[in-house]
């Protein structure tokens, strides 16, 4: 008898879209980093998880959950 699994997804993709509903670009969250893809390229630019977190920490507003 089959043993049929389900696998975790390895990241998530989510257009990024301006204040007219124009899309500026992609980001895909994975558990080892960020990538971002500007509109119209078909490459990412990436950064681990401790880079992000140091920029967003020097760079980010404080937010209330």
């Amino acid at each position: 008898m089959a043993n049929n699994q389900f696998t975790p997804k390895q990241f998530e993709d989510f257009e990024i879209l301006d204040e007219n509903g124009a899309k500026v670009g992609d980001i895909r969250i994975k558990p080892s980093g960020v990538l971002w893809s500007p509109k119209g390229e078909h490459s990412y630019y990436g950064v681990d998880l401790d880079t992000f977190g140091q920029w967003m920490t020097k760079n980010g507003k404080k937010q209330k959950k």
